[in-house]
């Protein structure tokens, strides 16, 4: 009986781990792993989200490109109705600025579409603090405003499944990939392009702060091209709710990209309690 005692002990603390702590210390919720995502291409809902979770962002960016410059905003809202699984709403504006000397004509000011996404994290083991979730993306992108009356409102139809894969490490680190085919459909033909996304990141939380630096490294594959992006970013907390993203946009190779600047708020209002 005593070596059957021992036994139990020792199984529960091998299975404790797997279980997982939550990453607030409560028992009653359910295992969190702490992840740091990028700032650019950033996560649906946390890994591990939890029911009544929220967060809002605004972002603004702008490209300068050969002969005028993109600005570019987004209002995103995250929020989790249940347990891993989260969605997301975005909608987001480019506006063109060019010089008096433009000779050829801007492009022209829009509402770039209606973003609906969803993310479902179906692992989460702090015995190896990883955390993996499946996600689907869909974009009605939107013609230029000039253009209204004129052609469809919606131009295409884009698809994007993506898996998620995450893991801290000791000393601070954090990596994350985020990946998945990505299918566009123009609506006024039959012509569909096909993308494949490889996004990387990993950060390091700066000790005794809440400041986090990293690097994001965003990959395009198109069939006569691919696109490589560094993006260097930090972020810094105001408050208990907001924090507040920068990024720079590095491209490899000019032809296809541009440098860029994005800064992100971001602001997450407390947990609603629910019952049990």
């Amino acid at each position: 009986m005593k070596q059957f005692s021992i036994l139990l002990i020792g199984l529960a603390g091998i299975l404790c781990p797997l279980k997982g702590n939550s990453q607030v210390g409560d028992s009653a919720l359910p295992a969190k792993i702490k992840h740091i995502e990028p700032l650019y291409v950033d996560l649906i809902r946390d890994l591990g989200a939890r029911k009544g979770e929220r967060e809002w962002n605004i972002g603004v960016g702008s490209a300068h490109l050969n002969d005028h410059v993109e600005l570019t905003t987004l209002v995103e809202y995250e929020f989790a109705p249940i347990n891993r699984l989260g969605f997301e709403v975005e909608i987001p504006f480019t506006f063109s600025v060019g010089s008096r000397e433009q000779e050829e004509p801007l492009p022209g000011n829009r509402l770039d579409g209606l973003k609906l996404a969803t993310q479902y994290t179906f692992l989460v083991a702090p015995g190896w603090n990883t955390s993996a979730a499946i996600g689907y993306l869909n974009e009605f992108e939107l013609t230029s405003f000039n253009r209204y009356g004129k052609e469809q409102i919606v131009r295409a139809n884009l698809m994007h499944p993506f898996l998620v894969v995450a893991k801290s490490w000791k000393n601070n680190m954090h990596t994350m990939l985020i990946t998945g085919p990505e299918w566009e459909k123009e609506m006024h033909s039959s012509k569909t392009e096909f993308y494949y996304h490889l996004n990387g990141s990993i950060h390091y939380s700066v000790p005794a702060t809440k400041s986090v630096i990293g690097l994001e490294v965003n990959t395009l594959f198109a069939h006569e091209f691919t696109s490589v992006v560094l993006r260097p970013q930090m972020r810094v907390t105001v408050s208990k709710t907001s924090k507040i993203g920068l990024v720079a946009g590095i491209p490899m190779d000019t032809r296809y990209d541009s440098y860029s600047f994005f800064v992100r708020w971001i602001y997450e209002p407390p947990m609603k309690k629910f019952k049990s």
